[in-house]
């Protein structure tokens, strides 16, 4: 009976050994790609599994890895009422040691009690690209125009504050030679693909998808990524 334990307590461990020895050997040339955002990166209002980034999996098949780091409610801005810089998220984020980053946030950030923050908008944006861009996998960083947000807009939520934030952020863009998604772009004729006037449906979740599937195959084929192997 003892010898059995024993051997029972052995394959557990060189089990789980193997197991992460294979972690520490994924391929090198799987493209990690790592999505941060708030709720309409999550997924809310598309339907479950749904979401951009499950659809960008999708579209990039195999060669790719992507991974939804969005969280409901959650601002740019330091000083915002729901900071994404305090998630577990953005942390999980960091150590997927991503080879890309498509960052989409400041949805939340048009809400007044955010807003009265705009001041420090760009100086936040630009101190959350850093901490990827200093990472060992050194990702090349897109942001994100933010998605329209049709009149009147909803829970705060308006088209004028995402106007001017996309403003900043195309300057933002340019000074730090960052890759830009235009999600913006992708929806702002077709309001009916955000029912609720904020986060877009199943079917604008895959326009998104499209949007920046066109944007990462454009950049890969000007000579592709390759990971650092995960820790």
């Amino acid at each position: 009976m003892v010898a059995m334990t024993l051997i029972r307590r052995l394959f557990v461990v060189f089990s789980g050994f193997f197991t992460s020895a294979g972690s520490l050997l994924a391929d090198p040339d799987v493209i990690r790609v790592a999505c941060v955002g708030d709720s309409i990166t999550q997924g809310a209002g598309a339907e479950d599994g749904k979401s951009y980034p499950s659809q960008l999996q999708g579209l990039l098949g195999a060669g790719w890895e992507v991974g939804n780091f969005g969280v409901s409610g959650r601002t740019l801005l330091k000083k915002g009422d729901f900071p994404y810089w305090r998630e577990k998220a953005y942390q999980n984020a960091l150590k997927f040691r991503p080879r890309v980053v498509i960052i989409m946030l400041g949805t939340n950030d048009t809400k007044p009690q955010n807003w009265k923050h705009e001041a420090e908008f760009v100086a936040d944006y630009s101190e959350l690209v850093k901490s990827f861009q200093a990472l060992e996998s050194k990702p090349k960083v897109f942001i994100c125009r933010p998605c329209p947000v049709p009149e009147p807009g909803n829970f705060g939520i308006h088209e004028a504050g995402v106007r001017e934030q996309i403003k900043r952020i195309n300057a933002l863009a340019a000074a730090m030679s960052l890759g830009v998604i235009d999600m913006h772009g992708a929806l702002v004729e077709r309001p009916e693909l955000l029912p609720d006037r904020v986060h877009p449906n199943t079917e604008g979740a895959g326009a998104m998808a499209k949007a920046a599937f066109t944007v990462l195959t454009a950049e890969a084929a000007k000579g592709g990524w390759r990971n650092a192997p995960r820790e």
